[in-house]
């Protein structure tokens, strides 16, 4: 929420305005948020009676009808939007598709939308609520590592445009956010390695303690969803608590003085000055931590060229990398990226680099000195030393998939594994326990919902004069719900290149 003060004063020409206004939004850590043992999110819904939940199919096959459930028991009306989304698909018109559904649904100026899923679908959802009578209030369940780390820290929204990632946006804070770890149980180990890239992120710059952990305790955060699958060790899941509530503390003190981007010096941009116009290049989009590996990885050994860490700090940072199956380098991460990547970015950045890079491990220092003949020269450098680490450089599942785009149905096992986990958790809170401690998380977006919508770049689409078309997204669907790439009589989400899904 926000309250404004402001000024006016009469000029000898006119007037002089300054306003200022306070954001406020509060997080918890709340294990089995959609248990019936947690009124927690009810109550934020007494007052309407109900709620529009807008979430991935994915998200929605797992846990929708434990979500349908918990509503019921607390006789509140739920009505969900839902749909596929990737990378390719955080378009304009699936936004405009969730603006339909919130049209007909008839939210009132301050009722919240309930948004759940992983950084895409928070992404998309909270732009269309910034949007939307330019101010409607939304509530944020993150159900990825990315969600939880990243995105959930951030109060940035936005869609694709073009080529470009998140190119269309505004920065609007979600009234309430819950951090649920008990959904890591059921995401597949490929989204866990994607999120953990963002935990690098924090603590190669700013954060040497989580570094520390990570490198500890690496293979065995992946392999439980960081603590939270049956049969980890308490110690694993303590090392996990710790990990994420601090970086989610640390993120969070470095952006909230920053909320808005004014200062354009930013440490969480660690991994991401290259990144944005490599990511959706190969024909197969990158996952987003994987992309970001790259670019840390690379801008590490920028750092080491530049003697701002030593030769046995950049082995442990490329090793983390290397041992958790993250890439390091990628066939199409070359000298043209450099070339059209830092163009890109100087536009972002107001001119300049502003490249994030450690000096030493848990600090980082900004470039803005590099020139591109240097930027070539680290390249090949980086590549050579890459000869030594496994495939190369490249990552595991580097490249997303149908748990990215929510083109799968999950099975029943899992949605009851799903259901058994968050009433455990549930009961737990009860008991005051909490789950792991109120473990919480620290990285970006993209989880559940992944990197892209279709691989290989034709996103569900049908060839239709050289356009492709993308379905419905949210016209005629069945009770009333929308679907970001329906069936029929859609609007055309295909026509910009790679991020529409047209190549």
């Amino acid at each position: 929420m926000s309250d404004l003060s402001a000024t006016v004063l009469e000029t000898k020409n006119g007037f002089h305005v300054e306003g200022y206004e306070k954001i406020s939004y509060d997080f918890t850590f709340l294990d089995g948020v959609f248990d019936i043992h947690n009124d927690n999110l009810a109550n934020c819904y007494r007052k309407w009676g109900r709620a529009l939940a807008v979430t991935d199919m994915n998200v929605y096959n797992m846990y929708g009808k434990q979500m349908e459930r918990y509503f019921e028991h607390y006789g509140l009306e739920l009505r969900f939007h839902k749909t596929k989304i990737g990378e390719k698909a955080k378009t304009i018109p699936t936004f405009l598709s969730i603006v339909d559904s919130m049209t007909d649904f008839g939210i009132i100026r301050k009722e919240p939308v309930l948004v759940v899923g992983g950084g895409l679908v928070t992404d998309v959802a909270g732009f269309a609520c910034a949007a939307y009578r330019r101010n409607t209030n939304f509530i944020r369940v993150p159900t990825t590592v990315i969600g939880l780390i990243d995105a959930s820290v951030s109060i940035k929204v936005a869609v694709n445009y073009g080529n470009y990632k998140n190119r269309l946006g505004a920065y609007h804070a979600p009234v309430h956010t819950f951090l649920d770890f008990t959904f890591l149980r059921t995401l597949p180990v490929a989204q866990i390695r994607n999120g953990f890239a963002e935990l690098m992120k924090i603590s190669i710059c700013s954060h040497l303690d989580t570094f520390n952990l990570l490198e500890e305790y690496c293979e065995a955060l992946i392999n439980t969803g960081f603590g939270r699958r049956d049969g980890a060790p308490k110690e694993v899941a303590a090392a996990a608590d710790k990990i994420n509530k601090e970086g989610i503390y640390e993120m969070l003190k470095l952006e909230t003085p920053n909320l808005h981007e004014i200062g354009l010096d930013r440490v969480i941009a660690y991994g991401h000055t290259w990144s944005p116009m490599h990511e959706l290049v190969p024909e197969t989009p990158l996952r987003h931590g994987h992309a970001i590996s790259i670019d840390m990885a690379y801008s590490a050994t920028l750092a080491l060229k530049r003697d701002l860490i030593t030769v046995p700090e950049h082995k442990r940072i490329l090793s983390l990398f290397s041992r958790a199956g993250l890439s390091m380098d990628h066939p199409q991460f070359d000298e043209d990226i450099l070339d059209k990547g830092t163009a890109a970015i100087k536009r972002t950045r107001d001119g300049k680099l502003r490249a994030a890079v450690p000096n030493p491990i848990g600090t980082c220092v900004f470039l803005n000195d590099v020139s591109l003949d240097e930027m070539i020269e680290v390249l090949y450098l980086h590549k050579d030393l890459m000869k030594d680490y496994p495939r190369n450089g490249e990552g595991l599942e580097a490249y997303v998939d149908a748990s990215d785009t929510g083109y799968t149905d999950n099975n029943v096992a899992e949605v009851e594994a799903a259901e058994f986990a968050s009433h455990k958790a549930g009961e737990m809170n009860n008991g005051g326990v909490n789950g792991h401690a109120n473990g919480g998380v620290n990285g970006s977006a993209n989880g559940v919902n992944g990197s892209a919508n279709g691989v290989n770049g034709n996103v569900n689409g049908a060839v239709n004069g050289g356009v492709f078309i993308n379905g419905v997204n949210g016209k005629e669907s069945l009770h009333h719900e929308k679907t970001a790439n329906g069936v029929a009589n859609g609007l055309t989400n295909g026509i910009n290149g790679f991020t529409n899904g047209a190549h």
